[in-house]
């Protein structure tokens, strides 16, 4: 099976797991080293259930390789593109702070002799955050729209008010998607983590189980460490 079938047959029994293992090694290199024990251990398989070993969960490590690699993979992709959502509003925020203080100026100048508008323009300009940056631009397109004669005493072009609405709502949806992103990497890292969870569950039993069978067999009892750890 592809490593895509066997995240969907495993999902409904990783996502049920409650005692989550968080990665203390690379994944891929942990995947490999799983891959490795499935071969190794298979060789050894009549003297590893001749001592207890299930023979299934043996044959079940390459599906929950497989499962997690799929779920690495996944997270991976949710976070890249997180991470590219993240940097457009990085790009692109600046700007968008200038626009509303810009406004906010030309008001403030604008509506000197009404106290009226003043006040607005005061109510708007209180708060902080991206949301309620987002939320001025457009309040602020809003009462230019109301008020455009004053506007256009001061000179000031009627454009920026359309700029300003278009800017709110371009800045909603990207910010949206930053928040948004921001929880299904989370979620994703969590299935991610779950999927290593079961799959270290079954490489552990099946070390254990190898390194008491082999534990006077040097040769065979290599193939049940790891050999990322030995390295380091």
């Amino acid at each position: 099976m592809s490593n895509a079938e066997n995240y969907k047959n495993k999902l409904a029994t990783i996502t049920a797991i409650e005692e989550v293992k968080s990665p203390n090694i690379p994944v891929d290199v942990y995947l490999q080293e799983a891959e490795d024990l499935y071969h190794w251990s298979t060789e050894d398989k009549a003297k590893l259930i001749g001592a207890g070993q299930d023979g299934s969960l043996i044959e079940d490590l390459p599906v929950r390789a497989g499962a997690c690699r799929e779920a690495q993979s996944l997270w991976t992709k949710e976070r890249n593109t997180r991470e590219e959502a993240e940097q457009e509003w990085k790009n692109k925020s600046p700007l968008a702070y200038e626009r509303r203080d810009d406004l906010l100026h030309a008001f403030r100048f604008a509506f000197r002799n009404r106290d009226d508008l003043l006040n607005r323009v005061k109510f708007i300009s209180e708060g902080d955050g991206h949301a309620d940056m987002i939320q001025d631009l457009n309040d602020l397109a809003a009462l230019g729209k109301e008020n455009q004669p004053e506007l256009k005493k001061i000179k000031l072009d009627l454009a920026h008010l359309k700029r300003a609405a278009a800017t709110a709502d371009e800045m909603a949806d990207l910010l949206g998607r930053v928040n948004g992103e921001r929880d299904s990497d989370n979620e994703f890292k969590i299935i991610r983590d779950k999927a290593y969870t079961h799959l270290k569950e079954a490489v552990d039993e099946i070390r254990s189980c190898g390194k008491y069978v082999f534990w006077k067999d040097e040769h065979r009892l290599k193939g049940y460490g790891s050999r990322y750890f030995k390295n380091r």
